[in-house]
């Protein structure tokens, strides 16, 4: 627990803390990578290169220096940090690591304006706040290990069947080689991938792109063009391959009710909303599946939604909206005037897609006055604001 004087510092100086963030969490991974080359596998190089990771921690640190005194808001806001950390068997012997850096981070580019009372306000406010996520992470691991068919770290799976999707997205079917069952995941949720590349570790989550059945998973990859990972799967595993899985994470889940929803999607991100649709069917909710691609041939999944929409004629309403060629519902892009046309009244919304897309159909959901509450989307690289693009 901080002291007094330890909050009148931690008060006194955030503000320039804040305003200098930006440049600590940018020194902060090259440092830490430099002082503890073991850790890099866990991090995604192009989420490093782009600035996405470093701006994901910068908003947690002041997320929680504002919100620290609210603990229910501040266990809402660290489950998204929470869920990518599981995602990743991420352990509390590397809180140390990343305190350490972080300190040293903040030495070096705020200079002799940190005192040692400074620095000693800080560290204790990341001891702090480390202490916290390793309970919630601990809880998460606890409980999901505990259920049938449940595992803690990762668990050795086999490639058990394989379906190209589209041009570029490609589901793989995943059985423990254990022979033991699966625990259940949630709709929407993502998984930890551990693959080894070229004799290194490399660490991904992908969305869980089907329902839980006791057996199997299945995830759905886009192959990217500079993905180190999504072209490995893509272009060197087949059926009878291995790879490692950590524990099911992800707060895009279904809230309880009967509101009707609409599920948006682009791209890729289509993948946690079949399995959200089908619950939510399963449910008796009346859904729009609504679902943007560049063309027919990165459409994916057209054929499972077809047969969804058959079973479930009266409640599911399927659109397609592609940027160029023939086959879909609508051409362009999804706007205001396109949501506000198939906008269920009273509707809760999902939606996951690139970041342009996602920032597009949040501004426009707030300007046809969906509240915050009713507005639900996950970043599966790190997150940042929907009002950044």
């Amino acid at each position: 627990m901080l002291t007094q004087a330890q909050e009148s510092l931690i008060a006194a100086t955030a503000p320039v803390v804040a305003e200098h963030l930006d440049a600590i969490t940018q020194r902060f991974y090259p440092l830490m990578f430099e002082r503890y080359p073991e850790v890099a596998p866990l991090f995604n190089q192009t989420h490093q290169a782009n600035g996405g990771q470093p701006r994901a921690l910068a908003a947690a640190v002041l997320a929680y220096v504002q919100l620290r005194q609210d603990p229910e808001r501040v266990h809402e806001v660290l489950a998204t940090v929470v869920s990518k950390h599981v995602s990743l068997d991420i352990r509390p012997e590397q809180y140390p690591i990343v305190g350490e850096c972080l300190m040293a981070a903040i030495g070096e580019v705020l200079g002799d304006a940190v005192t040692p009372e400074i620095a000693d306000a800080w560290g204790a406010l990341y001891e702090e706040l480390a202490g916290l996520l390793i309970e919630l992470e601990e809880k998460r691991y606890r409980t999901f290990e505990q259920q049938p068919g449940g595992w803690r770290g990762p668990r050795e799976f086999r490639i058990a069947e394989t379906r190209q999707e589209s041009a570029v997205i490609r589901s793989f079917v995943l059985e423990p080689t254990d022979g033991g069952p699966v625990a259940e995941h949630l709709p929407g949720q993502y998984i930890g991938v551990r693959l080894t590349i070229d004799g290194q570790p490399v660490h991904r989550h992908y969305s869980l792109s089907a329902l839980p059945n006791g057996r199997s998973v299945r995830i759905s990859v886009k192959r990217e063009d500079g993905g180190v990972a999504s072209r490995h799967l893509h272009d060197a595993m087949a059926v009878g391959d291995t790879l490692e899985l950590l524990p099911p994470a992800g707060e895009l889940t279904l809230v309880a009710g009967d509101e009707p929803l609409l599920l948006a999607s682009g791209g890729v991100g289509q993948t946690p909303m079949l399995p959200l649709a089908r619950q939510a069917l399963a449910e008796g909710r009346r859904v729009v599946y609504l679902h943007a691609a560049q063309d027919a041939e990165q459409r994916a999944f057209a054929d499972e939604l077809a047969a969804l929409a058959a079973e479930h004629p009266e409640r599911l309403t399927a659109v397609s909206v592609q940027e160029r060629g023939d086959g879909a519902d609508h051409l362009g892009r999804v706007d205001r005037d396109l949501l506000a046309r198939y906008l269920p009244e009273g509707a809760r919304c999902y939606f996951v897609g690139p970041q342009g897309f996602m920032s597009a159909v949040d501004r426009s959901l707030k300007a046809l006055g969906i509240p915050d509450e009713r507005r639900h989307y996950e970043h599966f690289g790190p997150a940042r604001p929907l009002d950044a693009a």
